[in-house]
């Protein structure tokens, strides 16, 4: 930062604010929340907190748009014009890190020890990135939908078993109450895919890839349980049980709320909307497809670029952020999860007893990370299209099998990302 030469800045050196502001580096962070007043609210009061803390160091944010920004830091990387601090969705850390757009943290990992896995970003053994909030997914109802349907309120110590939640789709179809059993939020694309529907693939016994070497995804896409999972969910929709990929999103948005749907598969950010809608809305963990409930972990997280030449004032940034204050006015502004217990207690919906408790719950008991890989960005893609072609009918083995080879593929052309076996 250049030093002030007139003699009105040399006369306002003599105070100390002045003094520290000649001092302070600034450090530049790109942010994906542009168009979120909230998120930028809490933000930028954690930015000035920052800087108002210490003499070394001045962060500016930059804000982009979410569908944009993935883009935008790619293209910046390639051209050498990465900022100093960035933040990254987490199942695609490792793929920034293994292209050289990130470098490791300097952070005392002490202070990450209580916080939930999601928000945690290592690669190659190594944190990269952490977050200051998850997010999770529920079966979204209303008591009275399961007390008309006469079925079982499923707990996470006793989830719907496959055949229940079958059963229940069935009910809530056959009562003529609803347009569909199911919102699954197929009018959602891109990402909703793998984080929301590859944990039904898990609980079946499949995967995308297989975690054991992550060099193909040969057995678990395209073996035994991923083919039940994939003949589950064409039964979906070719029995009426869910819309398909021609979905409304306006459907989505407000459809449980309009009585079209007797269940949503939504997350923790749709949650308040419904529960203004509905006293006795209630959140139900995910069903046991055979190999244990999952749902899916690790949203958005801070990172330091590979091009900072000042990674120790970015990490500094970062580590001050992670404050029990700050993860909960986070979650108060937006909804989402506080990533320790402690900073749970200081918000309105996570504390215990609060309404949105049960997301914590789910969260701590139930989350998987999509596959550490940078292959993830292509598996991802693969994955969301296939599910797509066969919610349309495709037939499940091919389709299952042609994601399979392009997948492998693709990690061939890629020397294996870079992991050994």
């Amino acid at each position: 930062m250049k030093m002030r030469t007139t003699l009105g800045a040399a006369l306002l050196a003599t105070t100390g604010w002045a003094t520290m502001a000649a001092a302070q580096t600034e450090l530049s962070m790109w942010y994906h929340g542009a168009g979120n007043p909230q998120e930028a609210e809490v933000l930028n009061h954690i930015v000035a907190d920052f800087n108002a803390s210490q003499s070394d160091w001045n962060v500016v944010v930059e804000s982009f748009p979410q569908e944009s920004y993935n883009d935008s830091v790619v293209a910046a990387a390639l051209a050498g014009n990465l900022p100093d601090i960035i933040d990254v969705d987490g199942p695609v850390m490792p793929n920034w890190a293994w292209s050289g757009y990130l470098q490791p943290l300097q952070i005392d990992e002490s202070t990450i020890e209580n916080f939930l896995p999601g928000p945690k970003g290592y690669w190659d053994g190594e944190l990269y990135s952490i977050g200051l909030w998850d997010a999770a997914v529920a079966l979204v109802t209303r008591q009275s939908i399961l007390d008309d349907l006469g079925l079982r309120t499923p707990t996470l110590e006793e989830p719907w078993t496959l055949e229940e939640f079958n059963a229940a789709l069935d009910a809530a179809k056959e009562s003529g109450n609803f347009e569909y059993a199911l919102d699954l939020g197929m009018a959602w694309t891109g990402e909703w895919y793998p984080y929301s529907f590859s944990p039904f693939l898990q609980s079946f016994g499949g995967d995308l890839v297989d975690r054991d070497t992550y060099q193909t995804a040969e057995g678990v896409l395209n073996g035994e349980e991923a083919m039940a999972f994939g003949d589950w969910w064409q039964g979906l929709f070719a029995n009426d049980l869910a819309p398909g990929t021609s979905q409304d999103p306006a459907a989505r948005e407000t459809g449980f709320q309009d009585g079209k749907y007797a269940f949503s598969w939504n997350g923790n950010w749709a949650a308040m909307n419904i529960m203004n809608t509905f006293e006795d809305t209630v959140f139900l963990p995910a069903p046991d497809f055979g190999n244990g409930p999952k749902i899916g972990a690790a949203s958005w997280q801070f990172g330091v670029s590979s091009a900072s030449e000042h990674p120790d004032g970015a990490s500094a940034f970062i580590e001050f952020a992670l404050q029990d204050e700050y993860l909960a006015a986070f979650s108060n502004a937006i909804g989402l999860i506080p990533p320790t217990t402690s900073s749970a207690q200081m918000t309105e919906n996570y504390q215990d007893g609060g309404p949105m408790a049960v997301f914590y719950d789910l969260t701590e008991a139930q989350a998987m990370v999509r596959p550490v890989t940078p292959g993830y960005v292509v598996q991802a893609k693969v994955f969301e299209k296939a599910l797509a072609d066969i919610a349309n009918g495709a037939d499940v083995a091919d389709t299952l099998d042609a994601a399979v080879d392009e997948i492998n593929a693709d990690i061939e052309r890629n020397a294996g990302y870079g992991h050994t076996e």
